[in-house]
């Protein structure tokens, strides 16, 4: 199984969560101490590998790129993220998180590594700026429709799909996740939010990502293991310094 976005540093009892995860894990940071964390973590654990971005809600606070710029040649940092805009608690600051986005984005471009993105009540912004680079990444809890899924695989993104999936009202995610190819899908959990049923409510982890995969082998049609399979490729093709490491 793989994890391809989560945030173990917020997890309890971190060092049982990755011992007892059978697979891979990517964390991804979004500010200076955890962008140190992911570091950490993923030099500590063989199963860890790491993104380091400075999140859209730190766009108006004080932050140390260099964190990111001077770790990007760790064979176990393997791309930028978390990044991206949000609009969903204030758009006071709408300038300040497109310059630091495109400011993060330039630095994947220019270092040929892939991107995570967030994206919270921003979908046409986040596509109109990824459509001006030459990147590829995932499009991280993804929450839009269908056309949307199908305009960001169309210039290189893959679909992060996590507990969501598994909700009562997760219904237009399932419909997403029918109507891509799972060539073009990422298995995630977002942890420590976002618990997929059943255990929807408590704090998330890495090994739930099992109830995500389960919930696409039956949307699909196909088995647990054939989600498993596809799903690694795919994040190795996202993440070419996974490849032949993990």
């Amino acid at each position: 199984m793989i994890d391809t976005h989560c945030h173990i540093d917020c997890i309890n009892d971190i060092d049982d969560i990755i011992n007892s995860f059978d697979g891979i894990i990517i964390t991804s940071g979004y500010d200076d101490i955890s962008n140190k964390k992911v570091i950490e973590l993923a030099d500590r654990y063989d199963k860890v590998y790491g993104t380091l971005g400075i999140h859209p809600e730190e766009a108006s606070n004080e932050y140390n790129m260099e964190i990111v710029t001077n770790n990007l040649d760790n064979p176990k940092i393997i791309g930028l993220g978390e990044i991206g805009l949000d609009y969903h608690y204030t758009k006071d600051n709408i300038d300040e998180q497109i310059k630091l986005f495109k400011k993060q984005l330039d630095i994947a471009q220019e270092h040929n590594l892939p991107v995570v993105v967030h994206s919270r009540d921003a979908i046409e912004d986040t596509y109109n700026i990824l459509s001006k680079y030459k990147l590829k990444g995932s499009i991280h809890c993804f929450s839009s429709s269908l056309e949307m899924a199908k305009k960001f695989i169309n210039i290189g993104y893959k679909i992060g799909v996590g507990g969501v999936v598994t909700f009562k009202n997760g219904k237009k995610l399932r419909e997403v996740v029918s109507g891509i190819d799972i060539k073009d899908i990422l298995t995630e959990t977002d942890s420590p939010y976002l618990s997929p049923e059943p255990n929807r409510g408590k704090e998330n982890n890495p090994s739930n990502v099992y109830y995500v995969i389960k919930e696409i082998s039956n949307i699909k049609g196909i088995s647990i293991d054939e989600v498993k399979s596809i799903t690694m490729k795919n994040s190795e093709d996202v993440f070419d310094k996974m490849k032949g490491m993990s």
